[in-house]
């Protein structure tokens, strides 16, 4: 991952270790964007497996996780998360940072103990509230000036297992 302009100015490196619960966008972060709609007009996604077992070490470490959506897809964002034994699910948000708060709320946490992974306008509110902001690759430019880091792979296509290996490597650290 890299620091973006802003995290050369404002990184704070120890944040990254008090990270405990890791927060998502769907569309765009868990995919590379696309939405597949078949003949009668159910929607597909997919998922990378590596991003997948990013989430599972992330657990394994005994670490929080969560998808915030403004798209609906329930059935299929439902099975996995129960396939990825991921805590929260919210979909059809219409407000990201109030959703989080509910779910830090329940859970004991802190803003500051939270990384979101964010693409488009809609992660903005979210990304500027949170510990570790973070932007895949292949975000909106102006996702850029609220992120702290960006990561080398785009949404989809591993970025969330290279955050999540980011993260436990912080935490491994002196």
């Amino acid at each position: 991952m890299k620091l973006t302009d802003r995290g050369k100015q404002a990184a704070d490196p120890p944040a990254a270790r008090r990270v405990r619960l890791l927060v998502m966008d769907c569309d765009g972060v868990l995919t590379d964007g696309k939405i597949y709609l078949g003949a009668s007009g159910e929607e597909l996604k997919v998922f990378h497996v590596q991003d997948g077992q990013g989430i599972s070490l992330w657990h394994s470490n005994g670490y929080h996780s969560a998808i915030i959506t403004g798209r609906g897809a329930e059935p299929i964002l439902r099975l996995r998360t129960a396939e990825l034994q991921i805590g929260h699910l919210v979909t059809r948000s219409r407000d990201k940072l109030a959703d989080l708060m509910e779910i830090i709320g329940g859970i004991g946490l802190g803003l500051d103990e939270v990384a979101y992974v964010g693409d488009d306008i809609g992660d903005i509110a979210v990304l500027d509230a949170v510990g570790i902001p973070i932007a895949v690759s292949n975000c909106v430019p102006d996702l850029l000036d609220h992120a702290l880091y960006v990561t080398e792979c785009p949404g989809g296509n591993g970025a969330i297992r290279e955050v999540v290996e980011f993260l436990l490597r912080s935490h491994r650290a002196p």
